[in-house]
Formats: C-alpha cells, sequence, structure tokens
C-alpha cells in the first residue's frame, strides 16, 4: 500500500523506495471515484429551500438565452474592422482572427503595463498565466513588475462591480473576445515595433467592443439566424413553464432593447411567451437600475413603442423600459427571500441584489459544463491526487536536512509542479480554470461564492429537481479542521480517527 510505504517509514528509507511509491500513484483512488460531478446539477453555496421561493426573476442575455461560440468571432472580426476603418489603426491587424479558447472569464487587465493575467483569491498573480499581447511574460518579469512580489494591492484591485484604477476585471462572456482582440492589437504592434499608448489603446478597444452591442450589430445577427446562435430554446420553455404551473410569479430584467428579447423569446418559448411573465422590463441599465432612484420606468406598447403616461402600477404582461429597483420594490412588494434571481454577471446581476436587497441568487456559469467534463476524467483525478500526496509529502518531510534527502525532496518539488501546469493546462492552455489558480480560488470564484446562493451550468438545470428542492451546501473543511485529506492519508496523520479503516479503501 502507498500509504504505508508512505507513511510507516523513515525518510531515509522513503529516499530509497521513492520510485516504488510513485509507482503506487495509480492505486490512489477508490473504484469508481471518477464521474462523480454532475454537469447538469446545481451547486449551493447558501443553504436555500426552492419552496420558499414564490417569485423567480431573470435576465435575458446568457441566462434564458444561451448563445453558441460563434459569435464571439463574430463580434472579434467586426470590432477589429471598427479600429481599422473608424479609429484608423493599421490595416496589418485585418489578419488576426478570433483564436476560441484563448482567454478565459474573469481574467483582470493592467491597463498601464498591458497585462492580461488571472489572478487568486488573495490578489497574487498565478504565475505562468500573465500574458502581454499573445505571449506568456517571464515569471520574473512579472514580479519585478510589481516591486518583488506577485501580491497587487487592494486599492488597485478592481472595485465592487470590476472597474479598479488600473486593473479592469473580464466578467461577462461577451468579454472573451474583447480580451483576444486586445491580446491580437497589443501583439501586432510589438511584433512590428510600434509604440503605443496602453490607456487609448484599452479605450479604442474597449469602444469598438461596445459599439458592437450599442448599435444593434450583434442583434441583428442573432435575430437575422436563430438556429444558428440560440442554444437550449426548448429547454427554456419547459423550466418556465413549469414555475408557472406550480404557481411561481415570473419577471425578466435585461439590458437588451424589447425587440430583441421579443424575436428570442418567441423563438424559444412561442409567440405567447408573455403570458408566462407578470412583468417584463427591458434596457434596465444594470447594474444603475439596482442602485439609482432616479430613473422612472416608461411602459411601452405592444410594438415596443414609448408610452408618455405615468406609472402608478406594474401591470402583468405589459412591457417596461428603465426604471429603477426601488421603485419595483414599492409597486410589487417582491422583497427578501421569496425572490430569486438568475443572471450570468456576478457584478451587474447579482452582487446588489443579494448584498443591498436581500434576494436570494443563482449564478448561470456554462463554463461548469466543460469544467465538470474534466474534472471527471481518470488523468485529472490521478494528478489531483498525486500531487496531493506529493504536497503532503514535502510539508512532513522538509525536516529532513541530510544531501540524500535534499535531493530527493527537490525533485519532489519539481514533480509536484510539473503536475501543477498538467493539470492547469487541461482546462485552458493560457490561463487554467475559471475556479482555480494552482490550489487557491481564482478571484472570479471568491465572487461567485460571495454573490450567488446556487449556481449551475444553464437554466435548464432546474428541470432536474423538484420545485420544493432544498439545497445544501457541503460542509467543506476549513485549514484547522483535520479533514481526512489524501496528503494526510499518504503522510502518516495516525492520530486521524478512523484511519486504520481508511487504509483498506482502494
Amino acid at each position: 500500500s502507498v500509504l504505508l510505504c508512505c507513511c510507516c517509514v523513515a525518510f531515509p528509507a522513503a529516499v530509497r523506495s521513492r520510485r516504488k511509491c510513485l509507482n503506487f500513484s495509480d492505486h490512489l483512488l477508490p473504484p469508481g471515484v471518477c464521474n462523480l460531478l454532475n454537469p447538469a446539477a446545481i451547486y449551493a453555496n447558501n443553504e436555500i429551500s426552492l419552496g420558499d421561493v414564490e417569485i423567480y426573476g431573470f435576465d435575458y442575455d446568457y441566462t434564458l438565452a444561451q448563445y453558441s461560440n460563434l459569435l464571439h468571432s463574430m463580434i472579434f472580426n467586426t470590432a477589429r474592422n471598427i479600429l481599422i476603418e473608424q479609429f484608423k489603426y493599421p490595416e496589418g491587424l485585418g489578419k488576426y482572427d478570433y483564436i476560441p479558447g484563448f482567454a478565459i472569464r474573469g481574467l483582470h487587465y493592467d491597463v498601464q503595463k498591458s497585462l492580461l493575467m488571472k489572478i487568486d483569491a488573495f490578489h497574487y498573480v498565478q504565475l505562468g498565466t500573465a500574458y502581454r499581447g499573445l505571449k506568456p511574460v517571464p515569471d520574473e518579469e512579472v514580479i519585478e513588475l510589481y516591486g518583488g512580489t506577485q501580491h497587487i494591492p487592494l486599492y488597485q484591485m478592481s472595485d465592487f462591480y470590476g472597474k479598479g484604477p488600473s486593473l479592469k476585471q473580464f466578467m461577462d462572456i461577451f468579454s472573451l473576445p474583447e480580451m483576444t482582440l486586445l491580446s491580437s492589437v497589443i501583439d501586432y504592434f510589438i511584433t512590428h515595433g510600434i509604440e503605443f499608448d496602453q490607456v487609448h489603446l484599452y479605450k479604442d478597444i474597449s469602444d469598438a467592443i461596445r459599439d458592437v452591442h450599442v448599435k444593434g450589430v450583434m442583434y441583428k445577427w442573432i435575430e437575422k439566424d436563430m438556429e444558428k446562435y440560440i442554444l437550449h430554446g426548448d429547454e427554456i420553455y419547459a423550466v418556465l413553464n413549469r414555475l408557472v404551473n406550480h404557481k411561481k410569479k415570473l419577471f425578466l430584467i435585461t439590458n437588451s432593447p424589447f425587440s430583441f428579447v421579443d424575436k428570442g423569446m418567441k423563438h424559444m418559448v412561442g409567440k405567447n411567451w408573455r403570458d408566462l411573465f407578470d412583468m417584463v422590463i427591458v434596457q434596465a441599465d444594470k447594474p444603475n437600475f439596482f442602485t439609482d432612484r432616479r430613473k422612472p420606468f416608461r411602459k411601452l406598447d405592444d410594438k415596443g413603442s414609448l408610452q408618455w403616461d405615468k406609472i402608478n402600477q406594474l401591470e402583468k404582461g405589459k412591457i417596461y423600459k428603465e426604471g429603477n429597483l426601488f421603485d419595483f420594490l414599492r409597486l410589487t412588494g417582491w422583497r427578501g427571500s421569496k425572490v430569486l434571481y438568475f443572471g450570468d454577471h456576478l457584478y451587474s446581476d447579482l452582487a446588489d441584489l443579494m448584498l443591498r436587497h436581500g434576494w436570494r441568487t443563482g449564478a448561470i456559469v456554462p463554463e461548469l459544463e466543460t469544467e465538470i467534463r474534466i474534472i471527471n476524467t481518470e488523468q485529472y483525478m490521478h494528478s489531483l491526487t498525486w500531487q496531493q500526496a506529493l504536497t503532503g509529502l514535502l510539508e512532513r518531510m522538509q525536516m529532513y536536512q541530510d544531501a540524500e534527502s535534499k535531493q530527493v525532496l527537490l525533485e519532489w518539488m519539481k514533480e509536484r509542479q510539473e503536475i501543477r501546469s498538467l493539470t492547469k493546462n487541461l482546462f485552458n492552455p493560457q490561463f487554467g480554470s475559471i475556479f482555480r489558480t494552482f490550489h487557491n480560488p481564482t478571484y472570479f470564484s471568491r465572487r461567485l461564492v460571495r454573490f450567488s446562493d446556487i449556481y449551475m451550468a444553464s437554466i435548464s438545470c432546474l428541470l432536474n429537481y423538484d420545485v420544493n428542492f432544498t439545497f445544501y451546501p457541503r460542509r467543506t473543511p476549513l485549514q484547522h479542521e483535520a479533514p481526512l485529506w489524501m496528503d494526510q492519508l499518504c503522510t502518516g496523520c495516525m492520530k486521524t480517527p478512523f484511519l486504520e479503516e481508511m487504509v483498506h479503501i482502494r
């Protein structure tokens, strides 16, 4: 047993049998330990009973309407052309195409240093994930750029909405083509030795991407070929219809315009989709909708034209524009934990609702499906298990300082780093998982836990649960609570309860 050969021998003996120990790494996992996670499951950060929820609210884009990744290349190409044609950027940029899988959500961009990077929950840059343009920046240079440390000071970090004084965080799925375009333009300038102003470049690219959305270009693509761009439409109808049949009230708050939402919902749900909702609010201007009291609601007619009458009540089946949450609460009385709102943007959709208004929140994280499928692979499980075992060995055996022991420790450290890099690359070769750095949660993960009660890959996951189901978060052990983790099992914590029984697990 690897447990005994790693636990019950003195370190010099462990040195002599190191290779033997490594050969047992394939036997660390009990049968069937893979495929433990369900990509269609809902995961809880906080205990919540759906039986207590009377009102369900939804964002539209990437919440009710899930889009094909084909949209990313269209956004990239159009924004790139805007840079060339309107902002007079070099025509050579036209040779750059969108690179699927280059970036991941939740990355930070240091405007002054032109660095795109992943930061963990403790504000440390994950070494190996800092890019300037399309090329990685050496770890030594990253540390030097930040004054001899990987740590980013709090005052530089993103504020409540992901917009700090010098660092910007990319939190929505639409930001994937923006990050790729940003990296491509920087790559072109560096490759051709062109000096550029970092602040102007960032603003120009942000403006070009914004124009794709604000000027309605993206809406026209989707409306023209909904079969191509909208996914899982039939499942959305099943979710909404089921909730209504169980006497739940539904509402929609989106930043998208009515004509676009109307066509998309008719495609997914049917021409009578508005009968399912108690109210629909479009062009809401989130997150300002949740914090600014000044904008009143405006009513739209059935064709989407503005009405001028003062809004004293919100009527079922009517369409409203703009407004603010404070009037919404006053007119509906929908307060506190009886409301559950779903969105994909942790800041714009969920943060204010949870922290300031006490609504329950559900985060839609489409990347979850792919990441769970990777986690379920035998390669990932074996890599993670042996990485934990090596970490435990390094921690417990570091007291041995003779020459032979030091050499083995160095070999273990090297092997551990190799495994960590391999595990990272399973998710994304440049930046790894959106949820973890090597061992810490990412900054994205920290916000996900803080701003959402539950999270899932898509709204359709609700179909796998009873409407009165209670979600219980797993009790994840704190560092001082002596969990039965694999690194402890493999490195001789013989005082841990039930260890003798555990060693027989295969």
